[in-house]
């Protein structure tokens, strides 16, 4: 018989010498090696461990895992950094509780991460939306604007805090200085998703900052979580939280996070980000200088490929994350990808007709190479692009336009039923429909479920992706 499984599968995928243009950051082993870690690989079994004399433990820390710790507090410029195995999903729960009384009300961006709505229900959280702008040409999520966030804080003085993510999945960031002046201007504790900007800090430490947005940490931001696995050099799942103000009283924060992270956290992933740490402290200078450099070098020589655009938002945008349209040879975001991963190359996510390369710290000057390379051949395959006045028109990223769909909120249902997708027209959602990557959810519990979001729902799973809140046979919950 055959074998399968999930080992497996990793160890062939790695045997290919795939080129990695998703997260995690670190890109492979060889990123590991270069910087002295072979023989911490080499060991990954034995040091897989429990919380054994000397070992420390990570909900009272007095040992290797505070030190750890410590070095990002450093690192970040910070009061206080705590490490996350559950990744920064984790965080955001732990910092919600913390900042939010039961019973209180949230303001948070439409497009939070689905950990943000899974706060609300642990916490019997009210949520208040602000709603980002869109990008028309793309139909994606850009920005949270400041005024947004003012206008609900007027509206609703008796809500607790603000969350939002900046970066967004597209490298698209808010005005984080602008939105904590409105915050605090009303007394509110102001939390930032920063997921996919764990390494906006390091360009300007290591000063190769110029045009990209500054980081939460820098711009008054109380509580900012890190995904320090996306785009750095710790390994999946691994995360740090950093308390940035005395707004939120840190003896509560600590117990929120110790009441959702493991009890058996991985010294494997705690060790990760300790590596990850030492890393940036011993080499991080040229390690970013090499990374700015690369993504200049892409973004001078793309355009030499007739008919492909790279999406840009400057002061905006966070340029570690090339997204790639080639919409004018009637190439959609997904054939693209496809085309992609026959020459093994591995994107992140696709949206409409864009395709979202994920660079990391990891990633060499190689890799970007090949991934030029690669795209002149699918032109020249494909080309000559076509005129203006004969595309098909660009495919819009539908999700981002339901997201800013602004409904009138119901109650949550108390009793629900599964049912067949195209019986839930004029039904109230019971539980969030959210396709994966990027994890946001479009429809959420006590909203309205109308004809765009089964037609939605429907084109996704005939592409065969995923969408969490949708069982085998098509079902979603509805209140009854």
């Amino acid at each position: 018989m055959e074998k399968g499984g999930i080992a497996q599968f990793l160890t062939a995928h790695a045997q290919r010498g795939p080129v990695s243009f998703h997260m995690p950051g670190h890109k492979g082993g060889a990123f590991y090696e270069r910087h002295g870690y072979g023989d911490f690989l080499k060991q990954l079994a034995d040091c897989d461990i429990t919380e054994i004399p000397g070992a420390d433990n990570l909900f009272q820390t007095e040992g290797i895992i505070g030190e750890t710790a410590e070095k990002y507090r450093q690192l970040y410029e910070v009061k206080r950094s705590y490490l996350l195995v559950n990744g920064t999903s984790g965080g955001l729960i732990a910092a919600i509780l913390a900042s939010v009384p039961p019973g209180k009300k949230l303001i948070m961006a439409r497009n939070c991460h689905k950990s943000v709505f899974n706060a609300l229900t642990l916490g019997q959280i009210e949520p208040v939306y602000a709603y980002p702008t869109v990008v028309e040409k793309y139909g994606i999520s850009g920005p949270v604007e400041a005024g947004e966030i003012g206008r609900l804080l007027e509206a609703h003085p008796d809500a607790a805090a603000v969350v939002l993510p900046s970066p967004n999945y597209y490298g698209i960031c808010s005005d984080i200085s602008a939105i904590a002046g409105q915050v605090h201007k009303h007394g509110k504790v102001l939390i930032v998703d920063q997921a996919h900007g764990a390494h906006l800090k390091f360009f300007r430490r290591f000063g190769q900052g110029e045009g990209l947005p500054a980081p939460a940490e820098e711009s008054g931001a109380d509580i900012v979580v890190n995904s320090i696995h996306k785009t750095l050099a710790s390994f999946t799942q691994s995360a740090v939280l950093n308390l940035n103000s005395d707004r939120v009283e840190r003896y509560v924060l600590e117990d929120k996070l110790q009441a959702i992270q493991s009890t058996s956290p991985s010294y494997l992933l705690m060790a990760s980000l300790d590596v990850n740490a030492e890393i940036l402290e011993a080499h991080g200078p040229g390690l970013f200088a090499a990374w700015r450099e690369n993504i200049e070098a892409f973004y001078r020589q793309a355009p030499s490929i007739p008919g492909l655009e790279l999406m840009e938002l400057p002061g905006r945008m966070d340029t570690t994350k090339l997204n790639v349209d080639m919409s004018a040879y009637g190439i959609s975001g997904s054939r693209l990808e496809k085309l992609l991963l026959e020459k093994d190359i591995f994107p992140e996510l696709v949206t409409g007709d864009l395709l979202m390369c994920m660079t990391g710290l990891g990633n060499t000057k190689e890799d970007m190479e090949r991934l030029l390379s690669a795209l002149r051949e699918v032109a020249l395959a494909h080309g000559p692009c076509l005129p203006e006045e004969k595309r098909s028109g660009r495919r819009p990223g539908t999700a981002a336009l339901l997201w800013a769909k602004k409904r009138p909120l119901h109650g949550v249902p108390v009793r629900k039923q599964l049912l067949e997708l195209e019986l839930c027209r004029g039904k109230i959602c019971a539980a969030s429909v959210i396709p994966y990557p990027p994890g946001i959810p479009f429809l959420c519990p006590g909203e309205e479920i109308g004809e765009e979001e089964i037609r939605y729902i429907r084109e996704l799973r005939a592409e065969g992706e995923k969408v969490i809140g949708v069982d085998e046979e098509g079902r979603i919950a509805v209140g009854v």
